[in-house]
């Protein structure tokens, strides 16, 4: 079997924003699209294995970047509201689903992510069919202190361009893994910074996620990593339970870390999904905004 590759693409938002993707072609006949969102510092290149053994297994496999991060060097570390980041997303969505509207989309959130995994399935219905949360960070351990809120909200209205480190500096927090915490430590696009504009989205998107869990209806998996140190796994496990759906599944990893994709067998999660994938969302063919989907 050839080995699926890695493709680089553009997406120009509605507002002439050029954001990457990174892409990997299904392996044929393709089964359906995972659409993978990263988390805050994170990006599109340290999530290989993920891409690899989705494509492998049947289903496109994209993440695109968000804005300002990874790959994408204008605006660096900034972005203009929340809702510009979940519009981001729904484009890309929609742009999946004319293509072939009868293919399921799962959208999935690694981290920060996952907020607006959520924020997405519950505003646009029609274009996500499940959604799985992936060590997601709703309720994290970690975060900005109260001196700096204050800060940040006094640069909104002063400087919205005003740089602030993000709370995640110490590569410890994401993996055990001694290479991959070498990895990103000199991960030249890991994301260290963000504005004003962008910790001010944040919080608008946190508020948002507290406001949804009654509209999200899709099929959805929550996967926690019991040796997370950023993720609060009691109170994110108590949210999920909150769900519209009935169709909710919980897999954790007693010795897994904040980042999947850096323990020892990162195809694991990856097949989870999959299995997933394939026992809740791939038998159903019609789009998610539909009233056959809500199962």
């Amino acid at each position: 079997m050839t080995e699926p590759e890695n493709e680089s693409r553009t997406f120009e938002a509605s507002d002439g924003y050029p954001f990457h993707v990174a892409l990997w072609s299904a392996a044929p006949p393709i089964k359906g699209r995972v659409v993978v969102l990263h988390g805050v510092q994170s990006h599109s290149g340290w999530y290989h294995s993920l891409g690899r053994t989705l494509a492998t297994a049947g289903y496109q496999a994209s993440f695109p970047d968000r804005r300002g991060s990874g790959p994408n060097l204008r605006d660096r570390g900034h972005a203009p509201s929340g809702r510009r980041l979940v519009r981001d997303i729904a484009e890309w969505l929609k742009s999946l689903r004319d293509q072939q509207p009868s293919l399921p989309i799962v959208l999935a959130g690694i981290s920060w992510g996952a907020k607006l995994v959520l924020i997405a399935a519950a505003q646009y219905p029609e274009l996500v069919d499940g959604i799985a949360l992936i060590c997601p960070g709703l309720l994290p351990r970690v975060g900005v202190s109260r001196t700096e809120k204050f800060q940040i909200a006094w640069a909104v209205l002063t400087n919205r361009r005003r740089m602030f480190p993000i709370p995640l500096s110490d590569p410890a927090l994401f993996t055990a893994n001694p290479e991959a915490q070498a990895f990103i430590a000199a991960d030249p696009q890991g994301l260290r910074q963000g504005t004003a504009a962008l910790l001010a989205a944040s919080f608008l998107i946190d508020r948002l996620v507290q406001r949804v869990p009654g509209r999200v209806k899709q099929p959805a998996l929550l996967m926690l990593a019991g040796q997370d140190r950023i993720v609060d796994n009691r109170r994110t496990l108590a949210y999920f339970q909150r769900l519209a759906t009935t169709d909710r599944q919980v897999i954790e990893y007693p010795e897994g870390h904040h980042s999947l994709e850096f323990d020892p067998d990162p195809t694991r999660y990856a097949r989870d999904v999959i299995d997933w994938i394939e026992g809740h969302v791939a038998t159903n063919s019609t789009p998610a905004g539909h009233a056959s989907s809500n199962r």
